[in-house]
C-alpha cells in the first residue's frame, strides 16, 4: 500500500512539473480589445507582435456595433512570412456577440508562408459584436496580420415586398400593352 501511495505521489509531482513547464513556455500576448473604425460599413484591422515570442498565443478582439438595420458581414485576414516556420500562424477567425456567443467561424483558405482566412455571415441583429483573430507565434521573429471587414445592411422585408409589387405592376402593364397592340 505504501508503494502505491509513493507511486501516485510521484506521478502527481511529475504531472505538476510538466504542466508548470508548459505554462511557462506559452504566454498570452493578446492585445486589449480594439474598436473597429468603420467608414460607410468597411474598415481595416490588424496587429503586430515583437520578436522573442516563439510559442506564445494571441486572441485579439476587434469590436463593432450594428445600430440600424440587420447587417451581413464579410471579412478577410492574412499574414505573410518569409517561410512557414517564421512569423505567426493564424489559427482562427470568428465573430461573437458581445456576451461571447459564437455567431460564425471563418474558413482557412491558405496556411504556411501565407495564412489567409475569410468569414461571411448574414443577418447580424442589432447589437454589439467582436471579430476574434487567434493564432500563435511560430518563431522568435516578429509577425503581423492585417484584415478588412465590410458590413452591408440587409434590406427589410417591406423593401422586398415593394420590389415584388413593382415588378408585378410592370409585368401587368407589359401584358396589357401586348393585348392592346394585338
Amino acid at each position: 500500500m505504501k508503494k502505491t501511495k509513493s507511486l501516485v505521489a510521484a506521478f502527481v509531482f511529475a504531472t505538476a512539473s510538466l504542466g508548470s513547464g508548459v505554462a511557462l513556455a506559452q504566454a498570452d500576448i493578446s492585445q486589449p480589445p480594439e474598436a473597429l473604425t468603420l467608414l460607410d460599413g468597411s474598415g481595416f484591422f490588424g496587429d503586430s507582435f515583437a520578436m522573442d515570442n516563439m510559442g506564445d498565443t494571441f486572441s485579439d478582439h476587434f469590436t463593432f456595433s450594428v445600430t440600424e438595420l440587420p447587417h451581413n458581414i464579410d471579412a478577410i485576414i492574412s499574414s505573410i512570412s518569409s517561410s512557414a516556420s517564421t512569423g505567426l500562424d493564424i489559427t482562427g477567425l470568428s465573430v461573437y456577440s458581445e456576451a461571447g456567443t459564437l455567431i460564425a467561424n471563418g474558413t482557412s483558405l491558405m496556411t504556411g508562408m501565407n495564412d489567409v482566412w475569410t468569414l461571411s455571415t448574414d443577418n447580424l441583429a442589432l447589437g454589439n459584436y467582436y471579430l476574434q483573430v487567434s493564432g500563435a507565434m511560430v518563431s522568435d521573429t516578429s509577425g503581423s496580420f492585417g484584415g478588412a471587414v465590410m458590413l452591408v445592411p440587409v434590406p427589410e422585408p417591406e423593401t422586398y415586398g415593394m420590389m415584388l409589387a413593382g415588378l408585378g405592376l410592370v409585368g401587368w402593364m407589359a401584358r396589357r400593352r401586348q393585348k392592346t397592340a394585338a
